[in-house]
């Protein structure tokens, strides 16, 4: 018989080679801290710029003169450069900056936020700082627009609008009308209904969409009686990229009255346009009407947070998403509804009302037409026309071709395709340049200036701009390109 037995018991135990152990700490790299990048010069920007941002948009910064500039701080009208020179702002960040830079109440309400620890991000709890903003955006939009949605910027709350108005057309009615010329935002799903072949290059674009002329209320109904599948348009109420284009008052009734009888969504996208800068706190209360879901962004975050909203009627609201199963399809992103954002951007909505900045920028910006109107007069040959309402302003100027002297024309007037833009580019180089005055371009119409100052802008402030634009006009359309040609090569 085999007897087995057990092996003597031993303490040994078996050994696996570990791999090296990590470093007890992490190398850091070669960072910049806020001290170094607050002192970079203008050589070392526009190195990191090139090398790690946008190389092709130093070109067209430099064409302008815009990469001379560092901005050392910013307050109200005005950015400080690295020489102390104070550039009166009429761009304002294509309309971001409704309070002006560096607002004293909101610079106090985001330190006390800061000071007394509150949350940020509250994903997994309600949060009181987006429940009041949400409220207070109801308590400011007419009629039952009062559901809201918080996102980061235009883009993010116009995709928002989008997915709700298709979800709650239903899949019968997918088809979503846009106008030409029109800018929604760049991100993908609205980049289908953005009118530009620049934004949108080689990329696929969704096929669910319908183009018609802007303002042409007979494309409207022709779109919608010929086509049953056809559930939301959206719209700008006034067209930035376009060249600051309006449509009329009966244009947005009878659309209302159209998108009513045919059981279309209306979408009013006042990312650029609401939020006071027309004279009132949307666009469209000029005419009268409520759409069905309309987008904010721009000035909501105060100049000093990127906040988005987009506002709808709870009735369209519940339909895309009212219920449990379906309310998750496109709730709140991370930083949507951010604790100091959204205390921003309540400051902001009381700072609006209590300065009485929406009637400004009605007062202000009828005297801001009235002055280049009168410009225009006086250079019939070089103004094309001025449009706008309130403190979203237009100035076209004519082709190239036009403002030279007759004998000139038809040899240039070949070229006006190719040179749309080069005036309106000399002329807001040269403001910069030789009178401290920033404006800003629009994205279709080349030869449009955009004027959006900050709704705290002043009859002096207008006087100045416009005083500035008069000097340099006066110097003729030959020696404006002859100090540009001089200015680039320098």
């Amino acid at each position: 018989m085999t007897v087995m037995t057990k092996p003597d018991h031993t303490t040994a135990r078996a050994t696996v080679r570990a791999p090296a152990l990590s470093p007890a700490t992490t190398a850091k790299p070669d960072l910049i801290s806020v001290e170094q990048a607050k002192a970079m010069d203008v050589a070392r920007m526009t190195d990191l710029f090139k090398a790690h941002l946008n190389p092709g948009q130093l070109h067209f910064m430099k064409l302008l003169g815009f990469h001379k500039i560092k901005v050392e701080r910013a307050e109200g009208m005005f950015y400080i450069d690295q020489n102390g020179r104070k550039i009166l702002d009429f761009f304002g960040g294509f309309g971001s900056l409704a309070f002006g830079h560096n607002h004293p109440r909101l610079l106090e309400a985001r330190k006390k936020f800061q000071e007394e620890k509150r949350q940020e991000i509250a994903i997994a709890f309600m949060s009181q700082y987006a429940a009041a903003l949400a409220h207070n955006l109801a308590k400011c939009s007419p009629g039952d627009l009062d559901m809201v949605f918080l996102g980061s910027s235009g883009s993010e709350a116009m995709e928002a609008a989008v997915k709700l108005a298709e979800r709650a057309a239903g899949p019968k009615r997918p088809k979503i009308v846009y106008a030409e010329n029109s800018f929604h935002g760049k991100t993908k799903g609205v980049l289908a209904i953005t009118d530009g072949s620049l934004y949108r290059a080689d990329f696929k674009m969704a096929d669910n969409v319908v183009r018609i002329p802007f303002a042409d209320i007979e494309a409207v109904e022709r779109t919608f009686r010929s086509d049953p599948e056809v559930g939301v348009i959206v719209l700008e109420t006034i067209q930035g990229g376009g060249g600051i284009i309006q449509a009329p008052a009966e244009y947005w009734q009878k659309l209302r009255a159209l998108c009513d009888h045919y059981g279309v969504l209306w979408v009013a996208d006042e990312v650029q346009c609401g939020y006071g800068r027309s004279g009132r706190f949307y666009a469209f209360e000029h005419y009268g009407v409520v759409p069905d879901v309309t987008a904010l962004a721009k000035s909501l975050g105060g100049g000093k947070a990127a906040v988005g909203a987009m506002i709808a009627r709870r009735e369209v609201y519940m339909k895309a998403y009212g219920t449990p199963k379906m309310a998750m399809i496109h709730a709140m992103a991370t930083f949507g509804g951010m604790g100091e954002a959204c205390v921003t951007s309540i400051e902001a909505l009381n700072v609006l009302y209590d300065e009485g900045l929406i009637d400004n920028a009605a007062v202000t910006g009828d005297y801001l037409l009235q002055r280049l109107q009168a410009l225009r007069e006086k250079y019939p040959k070089i103004i094309k026309e001025v449009r706008g309402k309130g403190l979203m302003v237009g100035l076209e100027f004519h082709d190239f071709s036009q403002t030279l002297p007759m004998v000139l024309r038809p040899v240039i007037s070949v070229l006006d395709d190719k040179l749309k833009g080069s005036l309106s580019g000399f002329v807001g180089a040269l403001l910069l340049r030789d009178y401290d005055v920033l404006v800003a371009f629009t994205e279709y119409n080349r030869n449009v200036i955009r004027l959006e100052p900050p709704l705290i802008c002043q009859r002096d402030h207008v006087d100045r701009f416009v005083e500035a634009l008069d000097s340099l006009l006066s110097r003729g359309i030959v020696s404006i390109v002859k100090d540009f040609v001089k200015s680039q090569v320098r």
